[in-house]
């Protein structure tokens, strides 16, 4: 494994400090994802999938498997409209 060195001004380095241990990890580590992701090719617009990127392909994830399973999504499969709202219960 090789070792590099960054420099960063000080108010990135005590921000990225600050974000590592918010997320039980340390600066390098980071550091070392982020490039491992760019080199995989599993990045976004400017180098990096940001967290709303990552959410919304891991929910394409999910509906497609669900399309592929089921062949559709929906409530009215299971349940009639009464007993999705409990209607009887109310009569």
């Amino acid at each position: 494994m090789r070792n590099i060195t960054v420099s960063v001004d000080d108010d990135t380095y005590r921000f990225a400090r600050i974000r590592a241990a918010e997320l039980d990890t340390s600066v390098s580590a980071m550091v070392r994802d982020f490039l491992e992701r760019l080199v995989e090719g599993q990045t976004g617009r400017h180098g990096a999938e940001t967290e709303r990127e990552r959410r919304q392909r891991l929910l394409n994830a999910v509906f497609e498997d669900i399309r592929q399973t089921r062949g559709s999504f929906r409530a009215a499969d299971s349940l009639t409209r009464d007993a999705l709202y409990e209607r009887d219960a109310i009569r």
